[in-house]
């Protein structure tokens, strides 16, 4: 079985692709569901020889299946934020250690080494309920930098304590909170990366990502807002630095299919399902087919655009525009 070692170690498309292979021909056999998924669909796993051709088994079987092909009991179990009206999924982990090292490694590829950043969580719907992923990662990332914390209402204090921050600093918001902010007290912030996760859950109207993104860079003096982009069902993150454009880590990869076949998987800049291979999700299932709908472009990265008409709302991406 592949490590996360050998994970972290992708720089290639060949060595993704061979690594991707190994992993979906054991998760084809080890993971129950996903198994039961590429026998219903008649495909003759050693046959497989493209990631093209790899399927991707539905993010709803998260919810309703033990998605899980650990050796041994798991060390933990995430869930998925939802509405109320949703049944959360589930992400069952055998390891935390590959999960902080997955998430810690895509970060500093973007960011840099953490150590060098203070950062500031606004998450208050995650913290207000257990089992959320992106507490974890952001509650070990602050341990890391030594510096910030989370702050749950008292939007003053956060002010407060980020100006008197001389490091660089990171405020990592749900999207709601951070406009709550902005509209509430627009404070012009110096050194800081705005980063939206995404996730309105009701509190504000809908809006698109760019007007959301405009009344932030207002009401914060920034000029671009950057974006995390992961889900419960994912070890890794994407990240953009601004204008909606999402780059990946190297052991990840989206693709976009076709919203009624999702088999056919559409060229560069065409718009439709997005497909992701997430090779540290090695205890569960790497190959995911989201509800959500973007395109990906000819230098890899990617926008998320929406959800598909009549899927479920979802925590992390509830900034819904241009449906299908």
């Amino acid at each position: 079985m592949l490590t996360i070692d050998q994970i972290l170690s992708i720089h290639t498309p060949e060595e993704f692709e061979r690594c991707a292979l190994e992993l979906f021909r054991f998760q084809a056999v080890a993971c129950a569901p996903y198994c039961r998924y590429v026998e219903l669909l008649g495909v003759d796993v050693d046959g497989v020889r493209r990631v093209e051709d790899i399927p991707f088994m539905p993010v709803e079987l998260f919810k309703t299946e033990d998605v899980y092909c650990g050796d041994g009991s798991p060390e933990i179990v995430f869930t998925s934020s939802n509405t109320g009206s949703t049944v959360a999924s589930r992400h069952i982990m055998q390891s935390l250690e590959v999960y902080r090292r997955s998430f810690t490694a895509a970060f500093e590829h973007f960011y840099g080494a953490v150590e060098g950043w203070s950062i500031y969580g606004l998450l208050p719907n995650y913290l207000e309920r257990e089992g959320s992923s992106l507490v974890y990662m952001v509650d070990t990332l602050i341990k890391q930098c030594g510096s910030g914390g989370f702050y749950l209402h008292d939007y003053e204090k956060l002010i407060a304590d980020m100006a008197a921050d001389k490091r660089p600093k990171i405020l990592l918001g749900v999207s709601y909170a951070l406009w709550d902010l902005a509209e509430k007290y627009a404070p012009q912030l110096h050194d800081t990366v705005v980063m939206e996760t995404g996730g309105m859950k009701g509190r504000r109207k809908e809006i698109s990502k760019r007007e959301l993104h405009e009344i932030l860079c207002r009401g914060f003096g920034v000029e671009h807002i950057h974006s995390e982009y992961g889900m419960a069902e994912l070890t890794s993150q994407a990240y953009s630095a601004g204008e909606g454009l999402f780059r990946a880590p190297s052991w990840m990869r989206v693709l976009v299919r076709d919203v009624n076949d999702p088999f056919d998987h559409r060229p560069e800049g065409m718009r439709g399902g997005v497909d992701i291979i997430d090779l540290a999700n090695l205890t569960s299932c790497a190959f995911i087919q989201t509800q959500d709908v973007g395109r990906v472009l000819e230098d890899g990265s990617f926008m998320i655009e929406g959800r598909i008409a009549g899927s479920d709302i979802r925590g992390c991406n509830l900034l819904v525009h241009n449906i299908l």
